[in-house]
């Protein structure tokens, strides 16, 4: 298997447009009928080992035998998926969680809210992949499998030379990893040559011979690094890793780790319905984040909205934490503490106290990435492709067209796009702050890109002055998921820390899955099992050691969490200066 594997690097990723394949051909049949089109689940995605992993991990949880003496209320600070999902297996195990969120909707970085019109707002575009195994399993346990629209096994790449075309991979059905994607792949034309197919196999060869290993040392270069590293043409950058680093990550190949590019190949080469994707038929808050919320409460745990932490008080004796001082004056006390927040208001949380530990020292290395969400309605229907696409703009990262893709904005006479926008900020590779460009500005910027994408639909040579913009809204997320720049991986904390009663969730915490919904599922999960092994007396994994270039500093007063609007907290949100637009 390993000797196919290596051949198979000679065509991957070596494909180009099918000639004369546009978008408009490729779309007929999403057009015909606006309903929005499903696909079977993938029935290999529940065989392969990492699901097993996550069901039995589950199980466990539904397996516990907590005793009343055993029994602990939780307070858990944060309502995004990570902190749900550690409330939802602590109640499963019988104990009492409490979620405090500070913000009046729950998802965190999936959160949506409706505007005036009555139209969902997204924080940002999310898509399932079947190489989500705890958010399948999550998807299952709550009996909601069903709200996920799959699509055709395939990914779609717009072309940069040819404006309206695209290329598109498809995986054949039944056919076992890693053969399904090499018939994806060679049934396709070339994109790159032979000889800069053959340049790539002594970079990525590495990684299927030796795996995890191989991919975990590659954390300390950047995509750039790792291609002058292993003599990888410049080209290669252009066709396929600046696509992948922008939606991976929103950040471009010189300021990403390797480790990143690895991990997704890793999965999708290995899974056979790994790299299949799924879209939610509605809006989140409603499709998935209340059913766990229906859940919890219903063996005897409760979510509750509208509750910003002010301070975390700490015990003078040992530095545990002795209770929460919440923004409206009230006090929380539990047995134990978790915090779900985002990396960066965490450390803006950290107690004098334990400012000085390594452990929490070596937060100041993590941060989150900007990144910018669009959607765009207008007032005709647009010939696009069912499924998530790979802009390649220099703008852009990845794009759908809801109202094909999506049940609950399904329409046969509009469309409603919804984008990411990325990179954001010079720091991460874009060519100004567009964090702080006004509203107009971006949407000016991406209509001259989806000129290109739809030349014979949008723009001023389009027949009758091309589809106009009925509707547009801007979600600016300044601090998203945390950035894997090179090196990042060795800073990240596990979820077990030196404070007796404190665990750390929230995906930035030690887990295989990165930043995305899958990694903040099971870094609640990990949360909530290390709670059941202390209550239960059982032996946990420890603290993970601290890396060697952190050392004891000095302690520092909390700076807290100032303002009361989205950002604050680490959310995306409309409108810019001091007029939030949104809870």
């Amino acid at each position: 298997m390993k000797i196919f594997r290596c051949a198979l690097l000679l065509a991957l990723f070596g494909s180009q447009n099918v000639s004369g394949f546009s978008m408009r051909m490729m779309s007929s049949a999403a057009t015909k009928n606006y309903k929005t089109q499903r696909f079977p689940t993938p029935p290999r995605i529940k065989k392969t080992q990492n699901w097993k992993e996550a069901a039995e991990k589950s199980k466990k949880f539904r397996d516990e035998t907590t005793t009343s003496a055993q029994k602990k209320k939780v307070a858990i600070i944060g309502g995004g998926l990570s902190g749900l999902a550690c409330a939802k297996y602590l109640s499963d195990a019988g104990h009492e969680p409490v979620v405090y969120e500070a913000r009046d909707v729950l998802g965190g970085k999936v959160s949506a809210w409706q505007d005036a019109d009555g139209d969902w707002i997204e924080t940002g575009l999310h898509i399932f992949f079947g190489a989500y195994p705890n958010m399948m399993n999550l998807f299952e346990e709550l009996d909601i499998e069903d709200r996920l629209q799959w699509k055709e096994h395939q990914m779609t790449f717009a072309m940069q030379e040819l404006p309206g075309q695209f290329t598109s991979f498809k995986f054949p059905p039944g056919v076992p990893a890693p053969f399904n994607m090499a018939a994806a792949i060679l049934t396709n034309t070339e994109m790159l040559t032979f000889e800069e197919k053959l340049r790539m196999v002594p970079g990525l060869l590495p990684m299927l011979l030796e795996g995890q290993s191989f991919i975990d040392a590659q954390d300390e270069l950047s995509v750039s690094e790792f291609m002058k590293k292993y003599g990888m043409p410049e080209r290669i950058n252009e066709e396929i890793f600046i696509a992948m680093g922008k939606a991976l990550d929103f950040t471009d190949p010189d300021k990403l780790s390797m480790s990143v590019i690895l991990t997704a190949m890793n999965r999708f080469i290995n899974e056979a319905d790994g790299s299949q994707t799924a879209f939610i038929d509605g809006n989140q808050p409603d499709r998935l984040c209340k059913p766990m919320v229906d859940h919890i409460a219903a063996r005897g745990g409760q979510v509750l909205t509208g509750k910003p932490i002010a301070s975390i008080e700490v015990n003078l004796d040992d530095d545990s934490v002795e209770s929460l001082k919440l923004a409206d004056g009230s006090t929380v006390k539990a047995d134990m503490y978790v915090s779900a927040m985002p990396v960066d208001i965490i450390k803006r949380l950290v107690p004098k106290a334990w400012s000085s530990m390594p452990y929490f020292e070596q937060l100041s290395e993590l941060e989150g990435i900007p990144v910018i969400n669009l959607q765009i309605w207008f007032d005709t229907k647009l010939t696009s492709v069912d499924g998530l696409c790979f802009s390649r703009s220099p703008l852009l990262s990845v794009y759908a067209d809801m109202s094909t893709c999506c049940e609950e904005y399904a329409s046969e006479t509009s469309s409603m796009l919804e984008l990411v926008f990325a990179p954001a900020t010079e720091a991460v590779g874009a060519d100004r702050n567009w964090i702080a460009a006004s509203d107009e500005e971006i949407i000016d910027a991406t209509m001259l890109e989806l000129r290109r994408l739809f030349p014979t639909e949008i723009g001023p040579d389009a027949p009758g002055g091309g589809a106009q913009i009925t509707k547009s809204t801007v979600v600016r997320v300044p601090r998203s998921v945390y950035a894997t720049t090179p090196g990042r991986n060795k800073f990240r904390p596990s979820q077990e820390s030196p404070i007796s009663n404190l665990v750390m969730a929230g995906d930035f915490a030690l887990q295989k899955y990165l930043g995305s919904m899958e990694g903040a599922v099971l870094s609640g999960k990990l949360a909530a099992e290390v709670i059941c092994d202390k209550a239960s007396g059982r032996t946990t994994n420890g603290v993970k050691d601290v890396h060697s270039s952190i050392a004891e500093g000095k302690e520092k007063v909390p700076v807290g969490v100032r303002g009361n609007f989205p950002i604050a907290f680490g959310g995306g949100q409309q409108g810019t200066g001091s007029n939030p637009e949104h809870p």
